[in-house]
């Protein structure tokens, strides 16, 4: 089955003992296509380094809304220099986190439109991470909000980006209603190990409802595990490990909701990467 990861932080230091070995494994499960994220800067030019080293390996720049108070002009500069290297394809990650807060709202709103504008800037379509309180859909609410405020269902997007993605709803959690709404605004979306977990029942109506060129798996790696991943055994990494490898469970998890065959998904799957994240001239 050929498989992708469009979201794994392999730059993460819960891979710093074995990272040759993670990426290994990932190619030997049949990993074509892998996407290394940044969340600040000193990440993202690690997952640029990562791209560089392997060239199967894709990278993204950005500043995550965790940081987005902690984040200077400065920084924001080096993410805007590092977004024009070839090997960069994709914007973030960035978004929104009203559950956990650890950046004010305003500080994760501003930070979020300058990535949207790099995003339309550089056709290189955002990362967008997105998350409520339980209960609660506000994040999800904000974030459509400031997408169509930036213009992404106006043509000065469609001329950036043509017929792919502007931007990806990363690790998908939320309302069919929600999910359709993005799909309305052209983005794609990803899908994790929280379509595992207990209150996420919406992923599996919207994995049968996203066209397959704008549907993606990930595995957010380390976070995120899916059912099979052991525990333990990973220094300075409590818990279940998650790497690229795993990303085959999710993989058929989409399988069996959509009704396809594995290999039918895999073919979609790499094609709807390849038509997302766009290797630039260099790259």
């Amino acid at each position: 089955m050929r498989l992708i990861d469009s979201h794994s932080h392999l730059q993460a230091e819960a891979f710093a003992s074995d990272r040759a070995e993670v990426v290994a494994a990932a190619r030997a499960a049949g990993v074509e296509r892998l996407l290394v994220p940044g969340w600040d800067v000193a990440s993202s030019s690690a997952a640029l380094d990562l791209a560089v080293e392997h060239g199967w390996i894709d990278a993204a720049a950005g500043i995550h809304p965790h940081e987005a108070a902690a984040a200077s002009e400065a920084d924001w500069e080096a993410v805007v220099r590092l977004a024009a290297a070839p090997k960069i394809v994709a914007i973030g990650e960035t978004g929104l986190d009203f559950d956990r807060m650890h950046s004010p709202r305003d500080a994760q709103l501003a930070n979020l439109r300058r990535h949207l504008d790099l995003a339309i800037e550089t056709g290189k379509p955002a990362i967008l991470h997105c998350r409520s309180e339980a209960g609660s859909h506000d994040a999800q609410d904000a974030l459509l909000a400031e997408l169509r405020a930036a213009g992404f269902e106006g043509a000065a997007v469609r001329a950036s980006f043509g017929d792919g993605p502007p931007a990806v709803l990363h690790s998908f959690s939320g309302s069919v209603d929600y999910a359709a709404a993005a799909l309305e605004l052209g983005l794609a979306i990803s899908f994790g190990g929280l379509v595992f977990r207990r209150g996420e029942d919406a992923s599996a109506e919207v994995a049968r409802l996203v066209p397959g060129e704008r549907l993606l798996i990930e595995t957010d790696a380390p976070f995120l595990a899916p059912p099979g991943v052991p525990r333990g055994g990973v220094p300075g990494f409590i818990g279940r490990r998650n790497s690229p490898e795993w990303v085959h469970v999710t993989a058929q998890w989409l399988s069996e909701q959509r009704g396809e065959t594995t290999d039918s998904i895999g073919e979609s799957l790499v094609a709807a990467y390849d038509n997302t994240f766009r290797r630039h001239p260099g790259g």
